[in-house]
């Protein structure tokens, strides 16, 4: 299938609208932290034709096929391999010291999902695998057959809010330690043989909230986001903006905790004037999160957990 048909970018119309003013400055640099299958680049290149991309991502197999996608814009698109927190370096690699839009569409990308033997998605049976970029580090099954107990409990509540980690935990060692895990199937079973009745009426498949904690805990995803969101906010010029679309509350909390801290004065209460250094440097362009409307979830199920934030920049840093 190609990345045009299995991928619908999620928010499209209102991330391009959100970026737009920005976008207008001469010569502006815009930066798709997460390039995935180039959905949201493409629409970039295609909407404002003045435009230079820097594209980010750490999957090698997405990267081919967006080039591929991305080739008929020429110089105008860099598709760099890396991952989001690594912005500062990758810009100054290409000698760019402030760029004007910045856009992240967190979580797990379409194609990652798609194919089954990436181990992303719990309806189907496929290797354990799960990590975004299959050359480097440990994949889900190596971490549920290495880690001790109470770490797997901790990244299952951490990362999974799973409130009955502590029993899940308990039969994923029982069984590990009668044959190692290799496949999704078999966890899946775990997962619901050990829940309670009453724990697997509401909130979809029981298995969602383990794989989401394993699949951040093998990518690293929230620390990523901890390093990105701040590097992006300080790579833009004034006028410039970021636009962070989450999926899941605890990158979303990570987003509005660094975007609020930009945009509130640090000064001392009771000043009668509010010198420079204390004033806001970001101005927010969201009231709160903003929701993908109903007709578009009907058209992609996948949009329906997105949480849409941006942030313009208003004023230097004061040093």
């Amino acid at each position: 299938m190609s990345s045009n048909a299995r991928h619908v970018p999620v928010m499209l119309q209102r991330c391009l609208d959100m970026l737009a003013p920005a976008l207008a400055t001469p010569g502006a640099v815009v930066v798709d932290c997460t390039l995935g299958l180039g959905g949201h680049s493409e629409a970039l290149l295609k909407t404002f034709p003045d435009v230079r991309l820097v594209a980010l991502d750490r999957d090698p197999s997405a990267l081919a096929l967006a080039t591929e996608r991305l080739a008929p814009y020429g110089d105008r698109a860099t598709l760099v391999r890396a991952v989001y927190h690594e912005l500062p370096e990758v810009l100054e690699r290409l000698g760019i010291d402030r760029v004007q839009g910045v856009l992240f569409d967190l979580g797990v990308s379409s194609m990652q999902l798609d194919e089954a033997d990436r181990g992303f998605a719990y309806a189907q049976d496929a290797p354990l695998d799960m990590r975004m970029d299959q050359t480097t580090g440990m994949s889900a099954a190596e971490v549920l057959n290495s880690y001790p107990p109470g770490e797997l409990v901790r990244i299952l509540r951490a990362y999974g809010e799973e409130k009955q980690a502590k029993r899940i935990v308990s039969a994923i060692v029982r069984e590990r330690e009668k044959e190692p895990f290799t496949n999704s199937a078999r966890l899946v079973e775990l997962i619901r043989d050990a829940l309670p009745q009453a724990a697997k009426r509401h909130g979809g498949n029981p298995a969602k909230r383990t794989f989401q904690a394993l699949r951040i805990e093998v990518n690293g995803e929230l620390a990523s986001v901890e390093a990105a969101i701040p590097a992006a906010v300080e790579a833009i010029a004034v006028g410039g903006r970021v636009v962070v679309l989450s999926y899941q509350s605890l990158e979303d909390r990570i987003v509005k905790s660094v975007f609020a801290a930009g945009a509130t004065s640090t000064a001392p209460p009771g000043l009668p004037v509010v010198p420079e250094e204390y004033q806001p440097r970001l101005k927010l362009l969201t009231r709160g999160a903003e929701l993908p409307t109903e007709e578009e979830v009907a058209e992609n199920r996948r949009a329906a957990p997105a949480r849409l934030r941006g942030v313009e920049r208003i004023r230097e840093d004061v040093r």
